[in-house]
Parts: structure tokens; C-alpha cells; sequence
């Protein structure tokens, strides 16, 4: 696969939207359960990317509605309640982290599935970046935290498994990106609509923080986060996509010490200086030489 330069600056643009989204949900789920803020996030995100179809004058007629529905469960249903339910238990940062260990899976589900190599630099930013990972994780208390622990490594998997489909699915098709992206998110949202309706318990406290904050999380973190990765995984190999998208909880933890005071420890700021090299690497197999994948 030849250097995409505009693939690289839409990861580096998402990167910083979702790095500081864990952030900002963090301080959403302060006025607002988690199945509100999944709910409201997903439904003002579907209403944006309608709007774009519109406005770009592009058809609304539905993608092929079985691939597309598996899609928005998988990416939109599941992904956002498990990642909202993990934020709310846990640290903003850690739980960044925790989440990204999607590129791992990704790369272990891509080969079988969409027949893509792993080339040598490749396999070594793979290596580093876990070791990263590894070295940010250890400082968690293993007696502690371990359901948010459980909701972001279930929310990485799962966003693994979608990312895989989704590249699939668009290979198979050929679907408008801005289409693909409304309709699986709008699948997606009924379920999330319907579980905030059915949860007895509801916290909801309208501050102007709380609005700014779904403002945040549904129009850059949702609706144009996941129009750049479904952008991004039909011009890059999903396991270049998923190992360049490490700098988000680089990101994310920077964002959670400076804003909520999560402050790192030593061995994490080593952990993510490897990460950050690993990143690097990761550069060489679109600059020296071609992957397989599919397109």
C-alpha cells in the first residue's frame, strides 16, 4: 500500500478528538448516567451525519441493511455503551488505555480475515507498543477497578471485531463512506435510545458543562470520529490503522492530567515515550514498502 499522507493527518486529527473525548465523557457521566450520555451522544451524532448527507445533496437511501445493522451494533451500540460504562467506574486515562489495546486484536483477527501481512516493522511497532501499554498498565491495582477494567478491554475487542467488518463490509459493497457511516450509526442508536429508556435509575443534571460536554462527545467524538476511521480503514490496512491509532491514549492521558489531575507515575511516562516510538515505526511500512490488504 503506497504513503497516504491524508490518511496519516485524518489519524492524527481523530487521534486528537478522541483522545480528549475520554476526557469529556468523564466529566459528562458527573451530570449524567451512563446510559443517558450513550443515548444522547449517539442520537445528536445520527442527526449530524443526516444533515451532512442532506447538505452534501448525496441520496438517503439505506446500505445494505443486514451488513450495515451488524455494523452499528457492533460499532455503535456495543463500542459506546461499554466504553461510557468503563469511563464511569474508572480513571479517564487508564481506561484510554485499556481501550487500545484494539490495535492488538485487530492485527490477530485482520490476518485471517482480510488476508493482510503484518510486515517486519511492523510486527516490531506491534511488540514496542505493547510493551508500552504493559508498562502503563502496571501501576493498576489488580484488587481495584476491575469492572471498568472488564467494560474497556470488552469495548477493545469488540471495536476490533467492527473495525475488521467494517473494512469488509466497505470492500464488499462499495458504500458511500458519509452513507455507510449515518446508517450504521443510526442502527446503532435505536438499541442505545431504548436501554436509556429502560434503565429505572436516571441521573440528569442539564448544566451548561454537561451540554458542552454531549456537544463535544457527539459531534466531533462520534459523528465525525467515526466518519474519519471508517475514512481511514478503507485507505490504510486496518492493522496500520489500528497500530497509528495508539497516539490516542497518548492523548488521553496527557488530556486526563492535565484536566482532571490524573497525574502519571514514572514507569507510564516511560510506557508512553515507547508507545509514541512504537507510533514512529509503524510510519515505515507506508513510506518503504507496500502491505497487502484489502481495498
Amino acid at each position: 500500500m503506497k504513503r497516504d499522507p491524508l490518511a496519516y493527518a485524518a489519524l492524527l486529527v481523530l487521534a486528537t478528538i478522541w483522545g480528549y473525548n475520554w476526557v469529556v465523557i468523564k466529566i459528562a457521566t458527573h451530570d449524567a448516567d451512563p446510559f443517558s450520555v450513550s443515548a444522547l451522544r449517539s442520537v445528536v451524532g445520527t442527526l449530524c451525519l443526516f444533515a451532512a448527507l442532506l447538505l452534501t445533496r448525496r441520496p438517503l437511501r439505506p446500505t445494505p441493511v443486514v451488513p450495515t445493522l451488524l455494523l452499528g451494533l457492533l460499532q455503535t451500540t456495543v463500542f459506546t455503551l461499554l466504553q461510557v460504562l468503563a469511563i464511569a467506574s474508572g480513571g479517564a486515562g487508564k481506561t484510554a488505555i485499556l481501550a487500545y489495546t484494539m490495535p492488538f486484536w485487530v492485527v490477530l483477527i485482520a490476518g485471517p480475515v482480510l488476508h493482510e501481512r503484518v510486515s517486519r516493522s511492523g510486527a516490531a511497532a506491534l511488540a514496542l507498543g505493547a510493551i508500552g501499554l504493559a508498562l502503563v498498565l502496571m501501576p493498576l491495582d489488580p484488587g481495584g477497578g476491575l469492572a471498568s477494567r472488564a467494560f474497556a478491554l470488552g469495548g477493545a475487542i469488540v471495536w476490533a471485531i467492527s473495525a475488521v467488518y467494517g473494512k469488509a463490509l466497505r470492500a464488499a459493497h462499495k458504500s458511500d463512506l458519509l452513507a455507510l457511516t449515518a446508517w450504521q450509526m443510526l442502527y446503532g442508536t435505536v438499541p442505545l435510545v431504548l436501554i436509556a429508556a429502560l434503565v429505572p435509575l436516571h441521573v440528569l443534571r442539564p448544566t451548561v458543562t454537561f451540554w458542552l460536554a454531549i456537544a463535544y462527545v457527539a459531534v466531533l467524538g462520534t459523528a465525525l470520529a467515526w466518519l474519519l476511521w471508517m475514512f481511514i480503514l478503507s485507505r490504510l490496512n486496518a492493522g496500520v490503522a489500528g497500530i497509528a491509532s495508539l497516539l490516542t491514549p497518548v492523548i488521553g492521558v496527557i488530556a486526563a492530567w492535565v484536566q482532571l489531575g490524573e497525574r502519571p507515575g514514572p514507569l507510564e511516562i516511560l510506557g508512553l515515550t515507547i508507545i509514541v516510538a512504537a507510533l514512529v515505526i509503524n510510519m515505515i511500512p507506508a513510506t518503504a514498502q507496500p502491505a497487502a490488504g484489502v481495498r
